[in-house]
């Protein structure tokens, strides 16, 4: 299955106002492994952008004024997601906007969800997590998700970020897949161990160091839905 992680940022908050796109970044996940592909491109949206929309963001006009508009950069992005399932946070809102700039581009191009599937991801951590916060930021910290340079929001960013929450968040482990490098292997020359060689020293580990791993056992327990599975092995579960 391919996935494309999707994050937009935009001029404000309501695309029947007539705010538009300004930025867009999508993180490819193939067979659950995020990939080296993305797309990432800034808009020039040919209007002003909101004081709450800036604060959120930081991206400014000015910075936008030599970036190509939306219908000149239309096609690369459909040719990259297309055909995808796009996971999106709060899908209804970048969804929302995709349309409506297909809908300024030519009314036959219809709607993304013609070409793609979609699956919310802030409807899934709220079935998971009900009655919890569950945007990025508290689900980057729920599960240990590194979001240290996110002082402001950034499509790409997000979409990496997301990339990584929505895989705990849906109990698989994630993974970098290296494409076409992975199919390249390096031989090495192996190397035999001398006949005298003193046996290795084994060190155990103390009650404090086993149950501090216990603990961290429980705490990927707790986290995963397929449980841990070091646990199942020791008790046999597997």
């Amino acid at each position: 299955m391919r996935q494309v992680v999707l994050d937009t940022e935009t001029t404000g908050l309501e695309s029947r106002d007539g705010h538009r796109i300004l930025e867009i970044g999508c993180v490819e996940i193939v067979a659950r492994r995020i990939t080296r592909r993305y797309f990432h491109q800034y808009i020039n949206p040919e209007r002003d952008i909101d004081d709450g929309a800036l604060e959120v963001h930081g991206i400014t006009r000015e910075f936008l004024k030599d970036k190509p508009l939306f219908k000149d950069i239309w096609e690369a992005f459909f040719e990259f997601i297309d055909g995808s399932e796009l996971i999106i946070h709060n899908a209804a809102f970048d969804i929302g906007f995709i349309n409506h700039e297909m809908k300024l581009i030519s009314p036959t191009l219809g709607r993304v969800t013609d070409h793609c599937a979609v699956v919310d991801s802030l409807e899934l951590a709220r079935n998971k997590h009900p009655g919890q916060k569950n945007n990025l930021d508290a689900l980057c910290k729920r599960y240990s998700v590194d979001n240290s340079q996110r002082d402001l929001h950034g499509a790409l960013l997000d979409a990496e970020i997301l990339a990584d929450v929505f895989l705990l968040l849906t109990g698989g482990q994630v993974t970098l897949s290296l494409g076409e490098e992975a199919a390249t292997s390096v031989t090495h020359p192996q190397r035999k161990v001398a006949s005298d060689r003193p046996a290795l020293r084994v060190i155990k580990a103390n009650d404090e160091e086993l149950a501090a791993h216990n603990l961290r056992l429980e705490e990927i327990d707790e986290k995963s839905e397929s449980g841990c599975l070091w646990k199942q092995l020791d008790s046999g579960g597997i």
